[in-house]
């Protein structure tokens, strides 16, 4: 096969491929649309980061085949999780109401309500809420294992370890990298 050929063959193909996989993409278990209340999670599960901030399950990946999951997060103090990486998921954020620092790589953000950040997978990131309430949308792509992370540490009722919170993370598809951001 000549270097042309190769070349226009392996170009054709990439559409196709990509069709394939949209194709497939497309199916969702989820066959009727449905409405999650303000204040509610999509199965009723009541998560709670650090035991007190609400970070609802607004749409999962079991309606999306693990293609998104949405969640909404309201904060009542100024924290934010420890510096991470997702190692398989890019995550969207909007804020809704207050103010958020993002810190993303060595990059600094300051966002306000109505503003939009993307966090690119492999990139260490982390935020802290810098108003006494705030409110975040927030996707991932794909779901990945986080609801099923966010279930299991609304679950725990003690400080873990470095070392427990580390292998949480790790059998989550993420690694902590660095503690969380302080005022």
């Amino acid at each position: 096969m000549q270097r042309k050929d190769f070349i226009t063959n392996a170009l054709l193909a990439v559409p196709a491929l990509v069709l394939s996989e949209t194709a497939k993409a497309g199916t969702s278990t989820a066959r009727e649309p449905f409405v999650v209340d303000a204040g509610k999670s999509r199965f009723g599960e009541d998560n709670k980061f650090m035991g007190v901030h609400p970070n609802d399950l607004k749409i999962s990946g079991k309606d999306t085949d693990g293609q998104l999951s949405v969640f909404e997060y309201t904060g009542y103090a100024k924290v934010g999780p420890s510096l991470h990486i997702h190692l398989k998921q890019d995550e969207i954020f909007t804020v809704i109401e207050g103010e958020y620092r993002f810190v993303v790589g060595n990059k600094t953000h300051v966002l306000k309500p109505g503003q939009t950040i993307f966090l690119p997978r492999g990139i260490p990131h982390t935020w802290i809420q810098l108003t006494d309430k705030g409110r975040l949308i927030y996707f991932l792509q794909p779901a990945g294992k986080m609801e099923e992370f966010f279930s299991y540490m609304g679950k725990v009722k003690q400080r873990l370890s470095d070392e427990e919170m580390a292998r949480i993370h790790d059998a989550h598809d993420m690694k902590v990298v660095g503690p969380p951001l302080t005022l």
